[in-house]
């Protein structure tokens, strides 16, 4: 009992920092039954924040961002933030965003991800599934909807799944 109270004390304390950058850490996003089945619950604090800090430092959401000393984003990048949870509700636009899939496009299956012409980058945060004949490059809209969450729909379907933003 007390190394839970442990655990729960140093992410009370360590998730203004994690949230900071955008970082959703393993104990966020597991249920409390997956964090148990996956053995967690026996790291101290320093190897659960080590844990952390890898999967940050190595993350799909990182790996494409440039690197101190590289070129900066451009002004159109750095400007739509939309998708990103480090936002109040209040200053989150909550306008569409229409661009079109990067290729070829034939559906979701639960762990899609999305590449758009306008360079930001989704990945499927439901299970749903949806298939259809193979597409190049169709025309999405995705909207936000209740809690900070986006849903992507394909221009002339009528199906949508949640998605998050990697980048």
């Amino acid at each position: 009992m007390n190394r839970f109270l442990i655990v729960i004390l140093v992410l009370f304390i360590s998730l203004p920092a994690l949230a900071a950058d955008g970082f959703s850490s393993l104990e966020e996003q597991m249920t409390g039954a997956e964090y148990n089945a996956s053995g967690l619950e026996k790291l101290t604090p320093e190897e659960l924040a080590a844990l952390n800090n890898w999967i940050r430092n190595h993350s799909v959401a990182t790996l494409d961002l440039p690197r101190s000393g590289s070129t900066a984003p451009s002004d159109s990048d750095a400007a739509d933030q939309r998708g990103f949870e480090n936002k109040t509700i209040a200053e989150m636009e909550d306008s569409p965003i229409k661009s079109r899939i990067k290729g070829s496009f034939s559906g979701w299956d639960g762990s899609a991800v999305f590449e758009l012409e306008n360079g930001m980058i989704w990945e499927q945060a439901d299970n749903d599934r949806f298939h259809i004949r193979e597409v190049e490059n169709p025309e999405i809209t995705i909207e936000p909807g209740m809690f900070k969450s986006w849903r992507l729909s394909v221009d002339g379907y009528n199906s949508e799944c949640r998605v998050a933003r990697v980048q």
